[in-house]
């Protein structure tokens, strides 16, 4: 008799972005790819690997979101670990990197 191995799927990555729209900045409680901070996602073996910025460099809530965006991350089936790198280029810019929805609540027209 063969033995059978359950393998779990991976997440695509719609799935992986729709897991970080329950990560928000605390600041201004709008989740953060709604807000554009999510520059990159890639998913490789079950590593995440997430490139995002923050709404300012002085942010003092980046390791706040970055921690979430990881346990939010390691919730899905098929993600053994997760990066989170914050990067600076390109700045963000809400007018070009919000969503519709979001320059509409932040007054952005």
């Amino acid at each position: 008799m063969a033995e059978t191995q359950q393998t779990e799927q991976a997440p695509t990555i719609e799935q992986i972005r729709e897991k970080l729209r329950e990560v928000y900045d605390p600041e201004i409680m709008l989740n953060i790819i709604d807000l554009g901070l999510v520059y990159d996602i890639q998913y490789d073996n079950g590593d995440v690997l997430i490139t995002m910025t923050l709404t300012s460099p002085g942010c003092p809530l980046g390791p706040v979101i970055r921690g979430e965006a990881y346990a939010k991350l390691k919730e899905l089936p098929g993600v053994k670990d997760v990066d989170v790198q914050i990067v600076w280029d390109p700045p963000w810019d809400p007018r070009t990197m919000a969503s519709d929805d979001v320059k509409m609540m932040l007054g952005i027209w």
